[in-house]
């Protein structure tokens, strides 16, 4: 809230005597709730939304549990102001709660995550309307004629409404009310999305998807917490399935939280939605209008809005009723958050559908081990999709051996993939190039004296982004010219590109098909997320020849005419210390390569690689994704990783080396000594430097019944507290080991 409406909100309401105490939770990184004191006349109780006064400062906060606690009220500030606004409910106050203790976060900082719309506190004001009274106008025209005639039901009309209604201007509508036809009204704001119907289109399942809708909906019309997973190869109908379980609770009356990896990039999906329901829901992500996202964080808290698809932060709107929770694609990275407070969407979804005693549905062509374990195990119910929907087959893959068919000098695509995508441009049919890697190149330097251009924040290699003509940190993003001679020893025209991105695959390709239409779909594309939907929207009318994409072209979407994916390098996840790299390689090629033949067109994937006997290569084009599970499962529990064992990463972080590793060997010194728990490090971070700032990393490993947030607790208040401009960051079960 600004500094004017608190300033406001402090000159409205005068202070009568306080008569308790309460606790209030303040979004900030406060260890505990503070205490104030209730005015007399004042009606709280926890989970009410207030103005309190927190030093100089008028900030919001949430009367949380716990009581009174004997202080007396005249010894504390009073609290300032209630907002119009439901309560947090005790099911979301438990959450909140339950995920600071999890992740070891200021209860605070993760109530932030519940309160991102301050300006949603108070009701939204009535709309200016108008109602048909009666009555002839003076003079009759046609234009006026459609107007009346589209009043005379007696529905009440917005100005702007009514003459958009009647195919009239808005000056036709002002000359009936200034004689009086209409009369000034005033109406409840509009919902954000109309409400959706669960009958509005038929299911058109059969076999294998209408048994895996059948057993989601038992698990629905129970109404009682269980995790399903639907397990199911790409194009298998996986969003028609758990569709039927959105229904069935929309007809229960509870509202529905689907979340997405890539909400921004999924226009294609709110339009298969409201095919099924006749609307669309609600969207949730950081790419909103701040006006439309308080409004939908007040319809979800009031209940208007029915369904909302959002990214990772939905998990936290305060739903009114919330009574199933989908996570598409479960298995995607980027619903690990890693700012401020770190945790999984996925994990915290389960958390959210237990506490509030509802059923969660995860799915995905690829789930993630811990999944998978959970539903050998039991704990989930596993719904398996092994064929695609229809008569549509999946494509059949092969391996590119590029010790066997190099390409070209100075090229990167072997003769086998270039010729594959001539016949699929010869047959009018679309081409995908897959390339994890954005910009033209990973790294550039100076032939002469051997000069590579690097951040100089970070301990990373500037990417080479040729169509902007920049060279860009990735990390940090700094950005500078690409020069015209080196900085180094001043040679004009040696700069080389080492290495290819997606624009150098595309300079490739053009060419090898200069008549062909082309398209390159990156994250950091000019023009952004609108230009994104425009690019995919185009690919999926059939308006490009050859896609070339980084991992978000992964991301669900159907495109008809794809016939052939071409992976560029294979080997490029497996190339690092991830313990989860294998795992990560299977999963995204999968995706791409299930982007092909979705619409029954006979289809094809090449992998370019130089491990064509590896696991993951060989599990992939074998379609045989159970031994892999099989063999990856194995390992991590012969090395007691996660979901057998438990990882968390403390990261050291300052303005020079010597403090970070002084203070990252100081919290080393300082573990406790617990069976079945350890301690590995410090050691330099493989991203060693940040924005500036230097890093050290310490992994704390531990069986998969260590009690991790009690041993991680003891270890961090013994050990030396933050000095200067030193940070620690502390994520539990981490993703990334960078």
């Amino acid at each position: 809230m600004s500094t004017d409406s608190s300033d406001l909100f402090g000159a409205l309401f005068e202070t009568p005597p306080a008569t308790r105490t309460v606790p209030v939770l303040v979004p900030l990184p406060a260890p505990r709730p503070y205490s104030y004191a209730v005015p007399e006349g004042m009606a709280v109780e926890p989970g009410s939304v207030v103005q309190v006064p927190l030093g100089p400062r008028q900030v919001i906060g949430v009367v949380w549990d716990g009581g009174e606690d004997g202080v007396d009220p005249k010894k504390l500030r009073p609290i300032t102001h209630v907002f119009d606004c439901p309560p947090l409910t005790k099911e979301m106050r438990d959450f909140i709660d339950w995920v600071a203790a999890y992740t070891l976060s200021p209860p605070g900082l993760v109530a932030r995550m519940a309160l991102r719309a301050p300006n949603a506190f108070e009701p939204e004001p009535m709309v200016e309307g108008l109602r048909f009274v009666g009555g002839e106008p003076e003079r009759m025209t046609p234009a006026r004629a459609r107007v009346l005639d589209t009043a005379s039901d007696g529905v009440s009309w917005t100005r702007t409404g009514l003459a958009h209604a009647a195919g009239v201007s808005t000056s036709v509508v002002d000359g009936l009310i200034s004689q009086g036809i209409f009369e000034t009204i005033f109406l409840p704001p509009p919902p954000v999305v109309a409400k959706p119907d669960p009958d509005f289109a038929a299911s058109r399942l059969a076999g294998p998807q209408k048994e895996a809708a059948d057993e989601i909906l038992a698990e629905v019309r129970n109404g009682a917490f269980a995790v399903s997973l639907i397990d199911g190869v790409t194009g298998s109908g996986k969003t028609e399935v758990y569709f039927e379980a959105i229904a069935e609770t929309l007809r229960r009356g509870k509202q529905v939280l689907i979340l997405l990896p890539e909400i921004a990039l999924t226009a294609s999906f709110l339009e298969r939605f409201q095919d099924r329901f006749g609307a669309k829901p609600a969207e949730w992500h950081s790419d909103l209008a701040p006006r439309m996202r308080e409004k939908v964080w007040r319809q979800a808290v009031t209940g208007e809005v029915r369904v909302v698809t959002g990214a990772r932060s939905a998990l936290f709107l305060p739903f009114e009723d919330l009574g199933l929770i989908i996570v598409d694609e479960e298995h995607d990275p980027a619903y690990k958050q890693e700012d401020r407070v770190y945790y999984n969407a996925r994990d915290m979804a389960v958390v959210r559908g237990r506490i509030g005693d509802f059923p969660v549905v995860l799915v995905s062509a690829t789930p993630s081990v811990e999944s998978q374990v959970n539903g050998q195990s039991g704990r989930y119910t596993t719904i398996h999709l092994p064929t695609r929907f229809g008569d549509a087959a999946m494509p059949d893959l092969h391996l590119v051996d590029m010790r066997r068919h190099a390409p070209e000098r100075g090229g990167f695509l072997s003769p086998v993939l270039i010729r594959a995508i001539g016949k699929t441009v010869e047959k009018k049919e679309q081409a995908l190039l897959f390339l994890n890697r954005r910009g033209y190149a990973p790294l550039t330097l100076c032939c002469v004296c051997g000069h590579r251009f690097q951040c100089p924040q970070c301990s990373s290699w500037l990417v080479e982004h040729r169509f902007r003509s920049q060279l860009q940190c990735h990390q940090c993003g700094h950005t500078e010219r690409t020069p015209e001679a080196c900085p180094e020893c001043g040679t004009l025209d040696h700069l080389v590109a080492c290495g290819p991105g997606v624009e150098r695959i595309a300079e490739e390709v053009e060419r090898h098909f200069p008549d062909a239409r082309t398209i390159v779909l990156s994250s950091d594309i000019t023009g952004g997320v609108k230009r994104l939907r425009l690019e995919l929207d185009a690919i999926a009318k059939g308006e490009a020849d050859i896609v070339i994409g980084t991992q978000l072209v992964a991301k669900g979407h159907n495109f008809p005419l794809m016939t052939l994916v071409g992976i560029v390098d294979a080997d490029l996840g497996l190339a690092n210390g991830d313990p989860r790299a294998a795992e990560r390689t299977f999963q995204l090629l999968s995706q791409v390569t299930g982007r092909a033949g979705r619409t029954g067109l006979k289809s094809h994937g090449l992998l370019q690689t130089y491990q064509p006997q590896h696991p993951v290569m060989q599990a992939i084009v074998s379609g045989d994704a159970g031994a892999f599970y099989e063999r990856e499962i194995t390992e991590r529990e012969r090395a007691i990783l996660p979901p057998f064992g438990r990882l968390a990463s403390i990261i050291v972080s300052a303005e020079t080396r010597q403090d970070a590793e002084a203070h990252a060997r100081g919290i080393r010194g300082s573990a406790p000594q617990v069976s079945g728990i350890s301690v590995l490090g410090p050691a330099e971070a493989p991203l060693a430097i940040v924005r500036g700032r230097h890093r050290f990393r310490l992994l704390v490993h531990g069986r998969r019944n260590s009690d991790m947030q009690a041993f991680l607790k003891t270890m961090l208040s013994q050990a030396p507290k933050e000095r200067g401009s030193i940070q620690v960051q502390l994520d539990i079960d981490p993703q990334s080991f960078l």
